[in-house]
């Protein structure tokens, strides 16, 4: 499996690594100190030197994304998996770097047009709807998807959770595009961070009620 992804993998890892480029490229544009961290109101909190930044940024996450890699295709009931939840893997990290990057360099230059608490806010909605559509072709895996035991060992409540957990995350994610537009910045992250728990723990509630419905009916 891990052959057939190499160029992928390859081509993802490339991309991780193009902000480390761009802060090449803009080095003597850039200040000497760059935002590291933002709070829950969007107002940065953490800064750290040039190089830290430029570096730092990009080779942190692309260990992040080989470690999710290996991870993901050591994973033995991954081998049949298919290829659209493989690339939710591939392809995370590599749109999260771009994203910081972009956002990094353009408020170290006084450029950047929108808060950063509304921009991750709405990467994290996305990235819920983009997940919730492919959650119902995850097949059984120790790794993607909603691993509570009762999923892992039965595929019919396996496919049925995530059937479920596909259509609340979808909704879940538009909820958080929508009120990260809401003047209350600070408490709505907060929300949507809430939104984001209720979404993961009603999917594992609903596996083993699911589990229990299978008991009683005999199915288990």
């Amino acid at each position: 499996m891990l052959k057939k992804n190499v160029r992928a993998i390859i081509i993802s890892s490339l991309i991780i690594l193009l902000p480390l480029l761009a802060g090449l490229i803009l080095w003597r544009r850039l200040p000497e100190q760059l935002p590291m961290h933002w709070n829950a109101a969007g107002e940065i909190d953490g800064w750290g030197s040039r190089a830290a930044v430029v570096f730092g940024e990009s080779l942190g996450l692309l260990a992040i994304h080989w470690l999710c890699i290996a991870v993901c295709f050591a994973d033995p009931r991954n081998k049949g998996q298919s290829g659209k939840a493989l690339g939710l893997v591939l392809w995370i990290c590599p749109a999260l770097a771009v994203l910081v990057g972009a956002v990094t360099y353009l408020t170290a230059l006084g450029l950047q047009p929108f808060s950063m608490d509304k921009i991750m806010l709405i990467f994290m909605g996305l990235l819920f709807i983009v997940i919730g559509n492919y959650l119902p072709k995850c097949r059984r895996n120790y790794t993607i998807g909603i691993k509570v035991p009762w999923a892992l060992d039965n595929e019919e409540n396996w496919n049925a959770t995530h059937r479920f957990a596909g259509k609340l995350w979808v909704i879940s994610g538009a909820v958080i595009v929508v009120l990260t537009f809401l003047p209350w910045a600070e408490a709505a992250f907060w929300v949507n961070i809430a939104i984001i728990l209720i979404a993961a723990v009603a999917s594992g509630l609903y596996s083993f009620f699911y589990y229990k419905k299978q008991q009683r009916e005999g199915r288990w």
